[in-house]
């Protein structure tokens, strides 16, 4: 598979593996990892799904991460019901980075692209990570897709550009 682009629909046999929030941001309190169905999922919601290089690594802390967190309910009045990030860290680590940035509900999940099984399928990985990059989609149809290529920009996947895209 090429990478995705505007009008795609979102492939088949996609899924991921996440802790489910518990309402609880305390990090020594792990859950077990379950599999998420993606192609299954968003066929039934608009989402925004976000990758990136890797959970607490500086662009993706200080930048990536709080430029969603701002702007949530600005995506909810656009009809997005969930904003999902991955990254080929896995679950625990990315549970515990979600609980590290006040998440206790299900508006925003932190996933694992295991191996990057995901983003290799589109191309985008950098060696053993994902790319950054943010795609769309509106029940099963991807209605935006793009990458940042430069160094530590968030321009097209971070929350204003994606915003202005909807």
């Amino acid at each position: 598979m090429s990478a995705l682009k505007a009008g795609d629909s979102f492939p088949e046999g996609v899924t991921f593996t996440y802790v489910a929030p518990s309402g609880d941001t305390d990090l020594t309190v792990c859950g077990l990892p379950i599999q998420y169905d993606a192609s299954k999922e968003f066929l039934n919601k608009k989402v925004v799904l976000v990758a990136v290089p890797g959970a607490f690594t500086p662009t993706c802390q200080q930048q990536h991460v709080p430029s969603y967190l701002a702007k949530l309910e600005e995506f909810k009045s656009k009809g997005v019901d969930q904003i999902v990030f991955i990254a080929s860290n896995d679950a625990w680590v990315m549970a515990a980075w979600g609980k590290a940035n006040g998440v206790k509900d299900e508006s925003i999940l932190f996933m694992s692209d295991a191996d990057c099984k995901f983003s290799k399928t589109i191309g985008w990985t950098q060696g053993d990570r994902t790319k950054r990059y943010a795609i769309v989609i509106d029940h099963g149809k991807v209605t935006y897709a793009e990458l940042d290529e430069v160094p530590k920009s968030i321009a097209n996947t971070g929350a204003e550009g994606v915003l202005a895209k909807l």
